[in-house]
């Protein structure tokens, strides 16, 4: 990384919403961008990028290693790919979503991580792109609250496994226009769950920037997460 901008990055599920938005910025400065998503990124000029569905681990190891063949190092690491599954009852949380938004929200991301330390990737920074929800418990959230709980957890055990250079966080983004805000701000469930209320209210004004201009922000804070405790959850919105 120089003068704060990042020379190559890892992007997972850059297909469309925030992991767009971070790897158009990333190549509007020049970076060189790895992707992985499920439908491909859309964007040209990755370096390269593979189309993977994360609930397979198999398959995600074996892009892993496509993505990674040649590449000794890697600036920045965004382990953004995840489901949000629905607003619901803990109750009502099927065991069969529950599993799915734990596998693809927490355990692909091992897979990933697995990967970095097996082929000694000396990686910069790595953020895990969290929730505020994995810390609220606001009623409704079920799997998606279990699963980046989960996933704060086990960035904060991986910080013990990779070198003490790698700058490593779980990080809450703040709120980003993203197509998951569609369903939370049109047809989830507002009068079960009074917390999508403010969803609503902030759509459409700068407490809920789009994807690029929130990827700018994100990117521009990065550097301040050096400062923080390796492993640890920090969200956007308290830097």
């Amino acid at each position: 990384m120089q003068d704060g901008r990042f020379g190559s990055a890892l992007v997972t599920g850059n297909s469309s919403g925030l992991g767009l938005g971070i790897t158009q910025v990333l190549l509007k400065q020049g970076a060189h961008v790895y992707g992985m998503s499920r439908r491909g990124c859309p964007e040209a000029g990755t370096s390269a990028d593979e189309r993977v569905d994360l609930n397979d681990f198999a398959a995600t190891g074996a892009a892993m290693e496509r993505l990674l063949e040649g590449v000794e190092s890697l600036d920045l690491v965004v382990l953004n790919a995840g489901l949000l599954g629905h607003m619901q009852r803990m109750q009502d949380a099927s065991m069969d979503e529950l599993r799915l938004l734990m596998d693809v929200n927490t355990f692909a991301n091992k897979v990933i991580l697995d990967t970095l330390l097996k082929r000694n990737v000396q990686v910069g920074q790595i953020i895990a792109i969290s929730s505020g929800a994995s810390v609220s418990g606001h009623a409704g959230w079920s799997g998606y609250s279990l699963s980046k709980a989960a996933l704060n957890m086990m960035m904060q055990l991986y910080a013990h496994e990779f070198p003490d250079e790698t700058a490593i966080n779980a990080f809450a983004p703040g709120l980003v226009d993203t197509a998951m805000q569609d369903y939370l701000c049109d047809e989830a469930d507002r009068e079960s769950f009074p917390v999508l209320q403010r969803l609503k209210a902030a759509r459409g004004t700068q407490d809920m920037p789009t994807p690029e201009d929130a990827a700018r922000t994100i990117l521009d804070v990065l550097p301040r997460l050096h400062h923080t405790t390796r492993g640890s959850f920090v969200d956007i919105r308290q830097l």
